[in-house]
């Protein structure tokens, strides 16, 4: 392989999967930590460790000139962005192209096109991708409120220039637009210096469902199926499984046709996620959005086809060609995965920093655990309250739901407070069960458990 070390520019379990499949293809790593992250599971596994900054991410994680010079001067070939931090800023990795670093991951370009969410709406409406009605870019409340008339209510809200959550609103009528508006749009400004906004008709009944891609520098682009990731709190997602229930072999077929067509066309390099919004009342499907990254609920999909991506991440950056083709791929099986993060749920999912004083996660077959957790850890309170992610690998939805549910039960944790309380009751809730489920639904389901809680205490 043309890389043989690799500065990992995250921590957190993120961190521990990068290195443990460098490890696997016999590729030494360098891990940058924060002042706070001296004694990380990532520090434990690296080859070697080197403080980037102090606890603040600005001044570590989010530090591009200390990490590229870290980079450089442990003799590193490539570095690996992880998720979130770095991992999407284009101008990053074109850093680290100007000084010889190979970036693990989409070329800048790619990167800069589809996080520009106005401009990858416009690529994917000029491939014949579905897009659900929606407007050009936003700067007034007044713009908004006639762009509305003509979209119809209810619309969506969003940031035209970034994701996660932030920046989103969902308007049922005219005299909400204009506080709605000012709102996202200060809060997009503040998270991603540009408080511009577009607006798309919103879906009620709606999954969200993404396609996991990979391609490599010579052309061949295929998908590895589709994650159902429409259980979301605010917008985050808790609860994600592959393959997505509830959809027909035609419908399926058709997404994973649209995601490989987008990536095609673009030019896609690198593992990289097409995300769609499924209307469940009328059986379509629209492009969403593109994440030029590995995504949180990776695993999943490796635990249903069998490949590694993190490896296939590495292999494409060193400039191989891609060792499985589409027809190779084969889903077998069913994976759920939930996030176990360090929240109280009964305190409104308040982050629960802290020291861990025992950790005794469930094992066995068809059990993955990705967590930077362990005995005598200290959470800190500094970056995101995820503290792992489990796994679980069925024959079917059936078997997997009963996996879950034994090993979330079987996870014993003290020292901090977890989701996992919130996981057992949804992972059990007859809608979900039965696939009865949307992208509103969790919302719900939370005040329902706060409300259980209460009588039951």
């Amino acid at each position: 392989m043309g890389i043989s070390r690799v500065f990992v520019a995250n921590r957190g379990e993120i961190a521990v999967r990068v290195i443990r499949a460098c490890k696997a293809l016999s590729i030494e790593t360098v891990l940058g930590v924060s002042s706070a992250d001296r004694e990380t599971m990532g520090a434990r596994l690296a080859d070697r460790v080197v403080c980037i900054g102090p606890a603040r991410s600005t001044d570590s994680y989010l530090n591009r000139q200390a990490i590229l010079a870290t980079a450089l001067a442990t003799e590193c070939d490539a570095i690996h962005p992880g998720y979130g931090f770095l991992s999407e800023d284009a101008e990053f990795a074109r850093l680290c192209h100007e000084n010889d670093l190979i970036f693990v991951g989409p070329t800048p370009e790619n990167i800069r096109r589809m996080g520009n969410k106005l401009e990858a709406r416009s690529l994917a409406k000029e491939f014949n991708v579905p897009l659900a009605e929606g407007s050009a870019r936003l700067y007034s409340a007044d713009e908004a409120l006639e762009t509305a008339e003509q979209v119809g209510y209810p619309i969506l809200l969003k940031a035209a220039a970034g994701g996660g959550g932030r920046g989103i609103r969902v308007v049922d009528a005219p005299e909400k637009l204009k506080a709605a508006f000012e709102g996202a749009s200060a809060e997009a400004a503040a998270a991603f210096g540009d408080g511009a906004m577009f607006m798309e008709r919103y879906i009620g009944n709606a999954r969200h469902v993404e396609v996991q891609i990979l391609a490599d520098n010579h052309g061949n682009v295929i998908h590895l199926g589709e994650r159902d990731c429409s259980l979301q709190r605010r917008y985050q997602k808790m609860v994600e499984e592959s393959p997505a229930p509830g959809l027909s072999d035609k419908l399926r077929q058709q997404i994973h046709e649209s995601a490989v067509t987008l990536a095609k066309n673009i030019g896609y390099v690198s593992a990289g996620t097409v995300e769609f919004i499924v209307d469940m009342d009328r059986s379509q499907f629209y492009f969403l959005e593109m994440n030029t990254r590995v995504q949180v609920e990776h695993p999943i999909t490796e635990a249903v086809t069998g490949v590694d991506i993190v490896a296939q991440q590495l292999r494409i950056a060193a400039g191989e060609k891609l060792d499985i083709n589409q027809g190779e791929v084969k889903v077998e099986g069913h994976s759920i995965e939930c996030r176990i993060n360090a929240e109280a749920p009964l305190r409104g999912f308040q982050p629960s920093p802290g020291r861990i004083s025992r950790w005794r996660p469930p094992s066995g077959s068809g059990i993955r655990l990705d967590s930077h957790g362990f005995e005598g850890y200290f959470m800190p309170p500094y970056y995101d309250s995820l503290l792992g992610k489990l796994i679980v690998h069925g024959k079917d939805r059936q078997d997997a739901l009963a996996m879950m549910e034994q090993a979330l039960a079987g996870f014993e944790i003290e020292g901090v407070e977890t989701t996992i309380p919130f996981l057992q009751y949804v992972i059990v809730n007859d809608d979900f069960v039965t696939g009865n489920f949307n992208t509103r639904w969790l919302e719900k389901v939370a005040t329902t458990f706060l409300e259980s809680q209460a009588v039951d205490s």
